[in-house]
């Protein structure tokens, strides 16, 4: 059975990229951090660089691509691996 999606439902602005700070402690590995957000629906693409390490935790650039990117969904896998997003340094929406 075919849904019709409403006239609101079709204008509705998609988050289409969002480019985070975060903070993590060294385990998981950045691989493992990426390999459990592309795995949230919506997402296509995950990038993640390594900005700075101390002794206990790293500083990374997470660049995150989809169409209609559920940010709450990022933010509760980002947080269920021991890591905080400092902040949202861009983002890019579509419609």
């Amino acid at each position: 059975m075919e849904t019709k999606m409403s006239r609101k439902e079709y204008d509705k602005p998609l988050l289409t990229k969002v480019v985070l700070d975060v903070l993590k402690p060294h385990k998981p590995s950045i691989i493992e951090m990426a390999d459990a957000i592309v795995s949230i629906d919506g997402i296509k693409r995950v990038s993640i660089t390594i900005r700075e390490m101390d002794a206990e935790t790293e500083t990374v650039k997470v660049v995150i691509e989809g169409k209609g990117v559920n940010f709450r969904n990022v933010e509760e896998a980002i947080e269920e691996l021991g890591a905080s997003i400092h902040s949202v340094d861009e983002v890019e929406m579509e419609r």
